[in-house]
């Protein structure tokens, strides 16, 4: 399997750490890379002071162990709603960075139906971190509820994959995120360049993120002159499968051919329920998933919205540990990345 980049780097800061200095012949048999690579590697490396290089070998730099406040490595905590899918890479990026700076990953897990992140918070402080990665359970609709404890905490924070509305009191804290209305955007317009004059959305009510889809979708189709068709809520995320299947046959009944659907659990279910109806993609309609965690497995692959989960993690870890370093002097960051659009078969055609 192929490794991007900044965890091949991981892997050269974990060997080095762990064997002291070594010739980059040896690092690039250790890892598995060619020594070219693993030359470009160091090179960056050393530029960014995480490696010094000398006669063809490579060490740690002398104050590689004063890396954060008093001497030691700093400590972030991260909160997540879950774990085993889209937040499996946001976390992947988040721990690729970390090590890269010679910083340590905690994790929390706050259940999207728990309604406490803040006992979770206190927990993850109880083991002594310099900063916080937060991905708060925001509803759609309900905005930053009860934010403000998240302007009390003792350490600085960045949002991930959240973004707190202007009157919120979470709104001055740094955030790194996908900008999922764009994302919404790059498949009606796909849609659009295959023919379609209207898609329907079918999307979760559940999380932060089926909100700014839902809003994308309104905003989309308003600005490329789409017909609109009533957002199909997913109420009961992987149970009610057959419901939504029974629904989007009913929409194609009424003339639509083209849907996203939000997110790649439900349009997985969704394809056989629809054959089974007598509907094919992309035959009869044509299917975008939202989120790109399994669509490329789907029968047939599913075109699909791909925000930027690992870049999203590497990001916000890496905004976490210039504020430490900052001492909190720098300005607050918004940061928003585009996702990209997956074109595979389940659309027909390859579009504009």
């Amino acid at each position: 399997m192929t490794i991007t980049a900044e965890e091949r780097r991981a892997r050269i800061l974990e060997v080095v750490r762990e064997v002291g200095t070594v010739r980059v012949v040896d690092l690039a048999e250790r890892i598995g890379t060619a020594a070219v690579t693993v030359r470009r590697d160091v090179a960056a490396l050393a530029e960014a002071g995480l490696l010094r290089r000398s006669h063809g070998a490579v060490s740690l730099p002398r104050d590689a162990a004063a890396t954060g406040p008093a001497g030691r490595d700093r400590v972030v905590g991260m909160l997540v709603p879950t774990v085993g899918s889209y937040f499996d890479e946001i976390i992947a990026g988040a721990r690729a960075a970390a090590t890269a700076a010679g910083a340590r990953l905690v994790l929390g897990i706050s259940a999207y139906e728990s309604a406490d992140d803040r006992a979770q918070v206190d927990q993850l402080l109880d083991t002594g971190l310099d900063g916080l990665l937060l991905s708060p359970n925001w509803r759609p609709g309900t905005g930053a509820v009860d934010a403000d404890w998240l302007r009390e905490l003792p350490v600085p924070a960045v949002l991930v994959e959240r973004l707190a509305p202007a009157e919120s009191a979470a709104a001055e804290l740094d955030s790194v995120g996908s900008d999922h209305r764009h994302g919404v955007l790059l498949a009606l317009r796909h849609l659009a360049s295959l023919g379609h004059e209207s898609v329907a959305l079918a999307a979760r009510l559940d999380s932060w993120t089926a909100g700014q889809v839902r809003a994308g979708y309104e905003e989309g189709v308003r600005l490329l002159g789409l017909r609109p068709y009533p957002v199909i809520d997913v109420a009961r995320p992987g149970i009610d499968a057959e419901g939504l299947a029974a629904r989007i046959a009913a929409a194609v009944g009424q003339g639509v051919r083209a849907f996203l659907i939000h997110n790649d659990q439900e349009a997985i279910q969704l394809a056989p329920l629809l054959r089974a109806r007598g509907l094919r993609a992309p035959d009869d309609l044509a299917l975008i998933s939202y989120d790109d965690v399994f669509a490329a497995l789907a029968s047939p692959p599913l075109t699909a919205v791909a925000p930027p989960k690992h870049a999203v993690g590497a990001g916000a870890l890496e905004l976490m540990l210039r504020r430490i370093d900052s001492e909190n002097e720098l300005p607050v960051h918004h940061v928003q990345l585009l996702p990209e659009l997956k074109i595979r078969t389940s659309c027909g055609g390859v579009g504009g």
